[in-house]
């Protein structure tokens, strides 16, 4: 069984609601009927009106469609996104401006204001406007203090991790992420695979050094950054600096850093930039035909997803059940 068929069955059972600000997306449409008729969530659309005629869906009761230039809460959305943006020089016109014409934003400010549990965006934004809107209108965590972003991978027929099922992380935000902020990653990331697995995280810091094996720049911030998350976490179950064979095959680890935790079984991986964890998922989904659900945004207080503009049907179905079934 799949676990993103799992993850569908508890969205279907939680009900929650999720905007899609992509309306003009033929893909988002073409995903809204499996979502709707599976009740997977309670839909927010952001487009206009006429959009309903174009949903093939038999569940239609499901779904809300708002347009921003007719809304009656609009006027209180740009106010209220005016207030945190003013100090940054922001007027209350420019306010009103971007809560009408960008949808990603609009989308978000519903779910600051509590009318939805969460947004799924990014199949035809890039990751960065999608980010830029979660950290414009979202809450941070303040107990973290960085947002950050991460994929549910699956791995067919593959004996690793939870049964070929892992988080990887930063694929989607952080270039560099000094060492408190790989901290707060791998804290992050343990908390979302619990969430979605059910499972105890392993984590592993991976590197090109395993435990001391090679020295550098580069390996004094990841052993900076376990040391760091053991504070942040001491109950968690974490290790570094660990390579990839290390980090997941038990033989290997077994000769190279038997005394770890960790070491053989890691089921959450935390890559030390964006460069490395970009290119590991990518490989991963490419060449092991893995599906790859993501970037899950985390570190704020309200749940929200990303997609790549590559995405396909079935990856914004996906998203939607994994951002319905996160806590708030």
């Amino acid at each position: 069984m799949s676990i993103l068929d799992d993850i569908r069955r508890k969205a279907a059972s939680r009900q929650k609601t999720i905007v899609l600000p992509e309306s003009e997306d033929q893909r988002t449409l073409d995903a809204l009927p499996y979502i709707l008729d599976n009740k997977i969530a309670r839909i927010i659309l952001i487009g206009r009106e006429d959009v309903r005629k174009k949903i093939k869906a038999r569940n239609l009761d499901a779904l809300t469609v708002i347009d921003p230039l007719t809304y009656k809460d609009t006027e209180a959305i740009a106010n209220e996104h005016y207030e945190l943006r003013k100090h940054k020089g922001m007027t209350l016109e420019e306010a009103r401006e971007t809560v009408r014409e960008d949808w990603l934003t609009f989308g978000a400010m519903l779910v600051r204001r509590d009318a939805a549990h969460g947004f799924v965006g990014g199949a035809s934004h890039t990751t960065a406007a999608t980010v830029r809107a979660a950290l414009r209108c979202l809450k941070i965590d303040k107990k973290v203090a960085v947002a950050a972003g991460s994929f549910l991978m699956e791995v067919p027929n593959s004996p690793y991790g939870e049964k070929g099922i892992f988080i990887y992380a930063d694929c989607g935000v952080n270039p560099e992420p000094n060492a408190r902020q790989l901290a707060g990653i791998a804290v992050l990331s343990a908390d979302l695979f619990q969430q979605l697995v059910g499972k105890a995280p392993k984590v592993a810091f991976l590197s090109y050094s395993s435990k001391g094996s090679a020295e550098g720049p580069l390996v004094d911030k990841v052993k900076e950054a376990l040391s760091r998350a053991k504070e942040m976490s001491p109950d968690l179950l974490i290790d570094g600096e660990l390579q990839v064979d290390s980090a997941l095959v038990p033989e290997v680890a077994r000769i190279k850093c038997g005394a770890s935790p960790v070491a053989g079984q890691a089921n959450v991986l935390i890559f030390p930039d964006l460069n490395s964890g970009n290119i590991s998922y990518k490989l991963t989904q490419r060449l092991a035909n893995a599906r790859a659900v993501g970037p899950l945004l985390m570190g704020f207080t309200e749940p929200c997803s990303d997609l790549s503009r590559g995405c396909s049907v079935e990856d914004i179905i996906d998203a939607v059940a994994v951002t319905a079934v996160r806590d708030h």
